[in-house]
């Protein structure tokens, strides 16, 4: 429709139209080609109502695009066992994915090995709907209280970041947090995705994300001449000695 001359048109005469978000731009395979580029090409599950739509979603991102493969388990302590081995074996992080509580609290026995021998696992939990946060509903899947963190305080003792995704704002920002806090600490780490969301398209996994990176870590090179120097005249006065290897030294890739 024609305006006046020197007058700017209306709103209604020039309408805009929101840029359309692809369709493969959704949680659960932002999270799946998150896993793949930090090494996690294979991830451990246990299939429950929780996580079906999630583990769809992963599924969906095939290896070959850049995704995961997911890997079958009879219960979800050989899940995180089998991600426990998959850190070990030097691939890079190790991954599994569970359904709320009773999954949770079953595989937190191999977390916590994991945490123990400073290895990078990430253990991903189907959660409640986001609609049921703030509820006070009683879920099966809980200890019969509507409360939905007990799965939650038994996993912050045995991982070093905890992230609980109940809304898709800044379910990139949590993700990718989480994946780096474990490469940074070489420990576990928890992620609790609501069963609802995995599947929704949102605009922040639409774009290309920022690719991990870890800056190398620096020795003090006096400290660790006199470590060494001190090292070797304990061993140099040591009769038949015997050099045991701990933990610490996967970390420090040794």
């Amino acid at each position: 429709m024609a305006t006046a001359l020197g007058s700017l048109p209306s709103a209604s005469s020039s309408p805009t139209t929101a840029p359309s978000i692809p369709a493969n731009a959704t949680l659960g395979r932002h999270l799946a080609r998150r896993l793949a580029e930090v090494g996690a090409r294979d991830v451990f599950t246990v299939p429950g109502d929780f996580n079906l739509t999630l583990l769809d979603e992963l599924e969906a991102e095939q290896p070959s695009g850049g995704g995961v493969r997911l890997v079958g388990c009879c219960n979800e302590l050989n899940a995180a066992y089998a991600a426990d081995g998959y850190a070990r074996a030097g691939r890079g992080v190790g991954a599994c994915a569970v359904t709320f509580t009773v999954g949770g609290l079953c595989a937190i026995n191999a977390v916590a090995g994991a945490f123990s021998e400073n290895l990078p696992l990430v253990c991903v939990v189907g959660g409640p709907n986001s609609n049921d946060y703030g509820s006070s509903r009683v879920l099966h899947h809980t200890i019969g209280m509507p409360d939905f963190t007990q799965e939650l305080r038994c996993f912050q003792n045995v991982t070093c970041y905890q992230a609980v995704v109940n809304n898709l704002e800044d379910a990139h920002e949590q993700i990718d947090t989480a994946i780096s806090t474990a490469l940074k600490e070489s420990k576990p780490v928890y992620i609790s995705i609501s069963c609802n969301l995995p599947s929704i398209p949102h605009p922040t996994f639409s774009r290309h994300p920022v690719p991990f990176f870890l800056s190398p870590r620096f020795s003090n090179q006096m400290s660790l001449e006199a470590a060494v120097e001190a090292a070797a005249a304990f061993l140099n006065k040591s009769v038949k000695p015997v050099l045991v290897g701990g933990p610490k030294m996967r970390v420090a890739k040794a």
